[in-house]
């Protein structure tokens, strides 16, 4: 049994993270007060009794992780950093204010957070991942994920209990606080903590059902967890949403609003409190373990051949592999058509099979590099899609990772439109401070594998599916952001603006053209985020037409890319993409079908002159 001065002091503590969250909403007038008073009881035994962290030093590598994925639940942490002394009450009132470090949701702007939460269902997938590092590391640290029982209802939720549980990831607890209340109302299951036990247990899961406001019930649970070997721990907390106050205890209507009477509800809390946590810090640990590194030595392919720029990704990643020790490597059960492969066979320590699961894919790409890895994660262009959500908040988090989505366009022929990554490249463009690279032979391909480890924030590289021609010298280099021009003279009528496949397409087209004596330009924009903005506008204003083409939707993509580049300068422009909605074909009768290949080029050409 806890003494009884340490529950009161647990009482006590948690008051104040009650008193607080309401007083930050107030101030602010609005935020999620009462989704933070149901869970200020599980967090002060947290922070008090299990938590080893050192808020001096965000970056100990012993460090635990706590992640808030009900990051509406936003009061409560400040309120938690408060009690701790790193943030102070004129900070704690300048909540979801304009220049605020405590913005709305949890965001890295502060440096005790990991990663950015708000949208649900995404803190226990990353968390997952963070998890993951740890084994690599080889290090004590612990993983804590404050869920809520509504994100119980997201799908990627038992993406990451399927994927933790067959991991037996015991380094790993998910704190659920089931407080009955959604936004609209009751929740799916209420407060039969049961249900949520049963789904957890069948993911392999140790799973503690205990009271949310018993000090006692949560330190034990907590200690459970601790002790716990070989699986993954889930406390299902029974809570009430808006403890402690009458006006919005247990009721709904309530939820993300700042409470209409603070002053009241602090009084019936007991008043303002000036209570202090002392978190641990964490013992003395090893160095993180880092796997060896050595020269890079890229494959190197000769010129004229035929090789898929899969294959480069494959092979050159492998390569970046024997020579950074930080590099992992992730796969959504499609390593043998990504070739992700061809890493995991060199590296199987570093390799993770995510199975097809595109969410957890990311996130755990996301939680890896929490702890400093160089993530690469792959599938098909076309189920990145299933993903965007996480990719969208890894911008939010400015996390570093890089993805890798193979068969995009039309060009993979015969599987079908179900298959083809047509609408990827603006998605990713579309990302906050992303990177957008699409090789179009295996040298390039080799060479920007290698530019992305060093890549801040979501980059992604989009390869194909068949083979194309090598004509880059092995060796060359091509920075994020430039572009190479590969077919042009003085007399150039028109430059023709292509990357990945259609860069070959346009070539063959610039040579049918210059033997009917229409000169024309080609530029490899290869790095489609960000572009060679100086190429183009040159483009612009010499030829002063411009032809894009790329196997990939019209809107959003490579021409929109150019647009936005040159709009200004007022060149003519013509944009060939995929409009229509393909069957299936061959890869050649695909380009044909949808009007990019070097006939529907050649065609624009002569509309354009």
């Amino acid at each position: 049994m806890m003494p009884e001065r340490d529950l009161q002091y647990l009482a006590e503590l948690a008051a104040q993270l009650r008193v607080d969250s309401v007083r930050a909403a107030a101030a602010a007038g609005s935020g999620h007060p009462t989704s933070s008073m149901s869970a200020a009881d599980l967090m002060a035994v947290l922070f008090a009794c299990h938590l080893r962290y050192d808020f001096t030093d965000p970056h100990h590598p012993a460090n635990d992780h706590l992640i808030f994925s009900k990051g509406h639940a936003s009061p409560l942490l400040y309120s938690l950093y408060k009690a701790a002394g790193v943030v102070d009450d004129e900070e704690l009132l300048s909540f979801r204010k304009r220049g605020s470090r405590l913005e709305g949701h949890p965001t890295p702007r502060l440096p005790w957070v990991d990663v950015a939460t708000g949208s649900l269902g995404q803190g226990l997938p990353i968390g997952v991942g963070v998890a993951m590092a740890g084994r690599l590391e080889r290090l004590p640290y612990r993983v804590w994920v404050l869920c809520g029982d509504s994100e119980l209802a997201e799908g990627s939720i038992w993406e990451a209990a399927e994927h933790a549980g067959d991991e037996g990831l015991a380094n790993l607890t998910a704190i659920v606080d089931v407080n009955r209340l959604g936004q609209r109302g009751p929740t799916r299951h209420g407060w039969d903590t049961g249900a949520y036990a049963r789904r957890f247990g069948a993911f392999g899961w140790h799973t503690i059902e205990i009271d949310g406001h018993d000090p006692g019930q949560i330190d034990f649970a907590l200690s459970d967890a601790c002790n716990t070997r070989r699986r993954p721990t889930v406390i299902l907390a029974k809570t009430r949403k808006g403890e402690g106050v009458l006006e919005v205890e247990n009721r709904e209507g309530a939820h993300g609003k700042a409470l209409k009477d603070p002053d009241k509800a602090v009084e019936e809390l007991g008043g303002p409190r000036n209570v202090r946590v002392d978190v641990r810090t964490p013992d003395e640990a090893p160095a993180p373990y880092r796997f060896e590194g050595g020269k890079l030595e890229l494959p190197r392919y000769v010129v004229g051949e035929s090789v898929a720029t899969r294959t480069a990704y494959g092979e050159a990643l492998a390569a970046l592999g024997a020579a950074r020790g930080d590099v992992v490597a992730l796969d959504g059960e499609v390593a043998d058509s990504t070739k992700t492969e061809t890493f995991g066979e060199a590296f199987p320590e570093r390799f993770f099979e995510m199975y097809i699961a595109e969410q957890q894919l990311v996130a755990a790409a996301v939680g890896l590099q929490v702890r400093g890895w160089k993530p690469y994660a792959a599938t098909f262009a076309a189920f990145l899609t299933r993903a965007h959500d996480f990719i969208r908040m890894a911008g939010v988090s400015r996390a570093s990772i890089r993805l890798v989505g193979s068969h995009a366009g039309v060009a993979i022929g015969e599987d079908g439109p179900s298959q083809m990554g047509l609408e990827d490249l603006a998605m990713m463009r579309a990302v906050h401070g992303s990177t957008v690279l699409y090789p179009c032979d295996a040298n390039q391909a080799a060479a920007l594998i290698a530019e992305m480890a060093d890549a801040d924030g979501v980059s992604y590289l989009r390869t194909t599916r068949g083979s194309t021609p090598v004509i880059y010298e092995p060796g060359e280099r091509f920075p994020i952001g430039g572009s190479r021009v590969l077919r042009h003279s003085p007399g150039d009528r028109v430059t023709v603006v292509a990357a990945g496949v259609t860069v070959h397409e346009a070539l063959a087209a610039a040579d049918e053209l210059a033997a009917e004596g229409i000169p024309v330009g080609v530029i490899d924009l290869y790095s489609v985020k960000p572009v060679d903005a100086a190429a183009l506008s040159e483009a612009a204003t010499t030829t002063g037409n411009l032809i894009t083409v790329e196997d990939h939707r019209l809107e959003g993509g490579l021409g929109d890319a150019v647009m936005d580049a040159v709009s200004e300068l007022g060149p003519r422009m013509v944009k060939l993409g995929v409009t229509g909605l393909p069957g299936s074909a061959t890869p050649e009768e695909q380009l044909a079908d949808a009007r990019i290949d070097r006939r529907a080029i050649v065609a624009a050409v002569k509309r354009l002159l």
